[in-house]
């Protein structure tokens, strides 16, 4: 995208993360974002950004943390991560992500599509384990599907065949004109 902000980049009237925060905040009642530099470009947003807690670019496991902390102050148990360049993500993930979850001692479910594409970015990660990935992070761990498997995480995969992949993820200029093609025919 060269260079800029996916999240800012506008689609359909509004920015990619409009699109996703309309879609998230049916789900979940408290929201925040994830970003490092400047936090005044999410000031149209009223959400709390969060940065990294870790030094260096720790990769998505930071934001992970990052949000995991967030949430230990807020005092809730999980949170549920989405990416801001994947405006169709679905309307039940956070539902399926819980069920999913039973049984868990510390909930830890990751999306998946059937024909074997991994999510990692959308998942339902339990608070209680911010401390092993803090340490894990401190250690250099830098590769989520690993540290999933390694704390015994779940995957849920999603169905891919409607008329949108849930999970397309806009990476190009290309990918945003094919978004708006489909934002058009969903309409």
């Amino acid at each position: 995208m060269g260079g800029c902000d996916k999240a800012l980049q506008p689609l359909s009237g509004a920015t990619l993360l409009t699109h996703v925060i309309q879609r998230f905040e049916l789900q979940i009642p408290n929201l925040a974002i994830n970003a490092n530099g400047e936090a005044s470009r999410f000031d149209d947003f009223a959400l709390p950004v969060i940065p990294d807690t870790v030094q260096g670019f720790a990769g998505p496991l930071a934001g992970v943390l990052a949000g995991l902390d967030w949430a230990d102050a807020q005092g809730a148990d999980c949170i549920v991560t989405v990416a801001t360049d994947t405006p169709f993500f679905p309307k039940d993930l956070v539902t399926r992500l819980q069920k999913a979850s039973l049984g868990q001692s510390y909930p830890l479910v990751i999306a998946a599509t059937a024909d074997g594409g991994l999510h990692p970015t959308f998942g339902l990660w339990s608070v209680a384990l911010r401390d092993v990935l803090r340490h894990d992070l401190q250690c250099g761990m830098r590769k989520m599907m690993r540290w999933v498997k390694d704390q015994d995480g779940r995957i849920l995969t999603f169905d891919a065949t409607g008329p949108v992949d849930p999970f397309f993820n806009i990476n190009t200029p290309q990918d945003l004109s094919y978004a708006e093609t489909l934002l058009e025919d969903l309409l």
